[in-house]
C-alpha cells in the first residue's frame, strides 16, 4: 500500500501523544484521588467499577482518529482493472468428429455450452470474437463487446468437413486485428488470446508450425482445449469410425505460442478449464486509491466509541 499524500501521515504522531495525555492525566487523577479521598467509605457506598470498559473507549477512539489520519493521507493499493481493449477470440472446431458423444451431449454441443459459460464471466469491457473452421475458418463474429451476438452465433455452428486448425489459427490472428485502435496509443496492439477448442489432428491447410510461428510473432498467446476420450467415435454411412483426440498437436501449439495446453475429457472439466484461463487473461494492475474504505473504518470505530461511552455513562452503581 502507498499513499498519495504521504506527508499528512505525520498527524499520526498525535495518537501517541494521545495516550500519553491519557495515562498522565490518569496517574494525576488517582494520586488526587488518595490523598484526599476516604477511600473506604467510597467502598461502602459506591462499588468499583470495571476500569477495561474505559480503556475500550478510549482506545477506539484513538484507532478511529488514527483510521481518519490514514485516510486523509489518501492511500492506494495495486488492483487488477479489466483491459479497455482486451480481446478473447474463441476458436472452435466444427469438423466432423465434433460429433462424437463421448461428452454428452457431443463434443460439440459441450463445447458450445462451456464457451457461452466462459464468454458470460468475462468483464463487459472485454471485446469477444468467434472464429469456426473445418475445412476453413471464418471470422463469425469480430471482436465486439455485444455479449448477446456471440452467444447466438455460438448457437448457430454447425458441422462441416475436413479439420484446418492452422486456418483457424490464422483467421483468428486476423480478428484480432479488427480491434478499434486506442485513440491515445494506436500503434500499440490490443491484449489478445486464443482459445482454441479442438479434438486435435489438423487434415487441410496450413501446419499448426506456421499458425503457432505466427501467433508467436504477435505476442498472441493461444490456450488449447483438447477434448473427447480415446474411445470416441462418429458413424458415417452406417461406419463406425474411431476418433480419438490429438492431444500431441495441440500442445505443441500452445507450447510455441506460450499458452497452455488443457485436456477436458467431460463437460464439468471443460468449465474449470475456462474459469483458469478468464483469470489469466486482460487485466492491468493499477494503484486506486483506497480512502473510502479507512473513512468507513474510522467511522465505524466512532459509532462503536460513541456506543461504549455512552453504555459508560448510563451504567447504574
Amino acid at each position: 500500500m502507498s499513499f498519495l499524500d504521504p506527508g499528512r501521515l505525520w498527524l499520526l504522531v498525535l495518537v501517541p501523544a494521545a495516550v500519553a495525555a491519557y495515562l498522565v492525566l490518569r496517574r494525576r487523577r488517582a494520586t488526587y484521588a488518595a490523598r484526599f479521598t476516604n477511600i473506604a467509605l467510597i467502598d461502602r457506598v459506591v462499588p468499583r467499577r470495571p476500569q477495561w470498559r474505559r480503556h475500550l473507549t478510549v482506545g477506539l477512539v484513538l484507532l478511529a482518529a488514527a483510521s481518519s489520519v490514514v485516510a486523509f493521507a489518501r492511500p492506494s493499493s495495486v488492483v487488477k482493472v479489466p483491459r479497455e481493449r482486451a480481446t478473447i477470440v474463441m476458436t472452435i472446431d466444427v469438423s466432423l468428429s465434433m460429433m462424437a458423444n463421448d461428452i454428452e451431449p457431443s463434443r460439440l454441443e459441450a463445447a458450445k455450452k462451456s464457451a457461452k459459460s466462459f464468454i458470460s464471466r468475462l468483464p463487459k469491457k472485454f471485446n469477444v470474437a468467434l472464429v469456426a473452421f473445418a475445412g476453413t475458418a471464418t471470422i463469425v463474429v469480430p471482436p465486439t463487446t455485444d455479449r448477446a451476438v456471440v452467444m447466438r452465433s455460438i448457437d448457430g455452428l454447425q458441422l462441416a468437413e475436413s479439420t484446418g486448425t492452422g486456418e483457424g489459427i490464422f483467421a483468428a490472428l486476423q480478428a484480432i486485428t479488427q480491434v478499434p485502435p486506442d485513440p491515445d496509443h494506436p500503434t500499440e496492439p490490443a491484449p489478445a488470446r486464443i482459445v482454441l477448442e479442438s479434438d486435435g489432428k489438423r487434415t487441410v491447410g496450413r501446419t499448426i508450425q506456421e499458425a503457432a510461428a505466427a501467433a508467436k510473432a504477435k505476442n498472441v498467446p493461444v490456450y488449447t482445449i483438447t477434448f473427447g476420450t480415446d474411445s470416441g467415435y462418429i458413424e458415417m454411412d452406417g461406419i463406425r469410425q474411431r476418433v480419438p483426440p490429438d492431444r500431441g498437436e495441440m500442445e505443441q501449439i500452445a507450447g510455441i505460442t506460450g499458452g497452455h495446453a488443457y485436456t477436458a475429457q467431460s463437460a464439468g472439466q471443460l468449465d474449470d478449464v475456462y474459469k483458469d484461463i478468464g483469470s489469466s487473461v486482460g487485466y492491468d494492475k493499477q494503484d486506486k486509491e483506497i480512502t473510502s474504505r479507512f473513512a468507513g473504518i474510522a467511522m465505524l470505530l466512532t459509532f462503536l466509541a460513541g456506543a461504549a461511552s455512552i453504555a459508560t455513562a448510563t451504567r447504574f452503581p
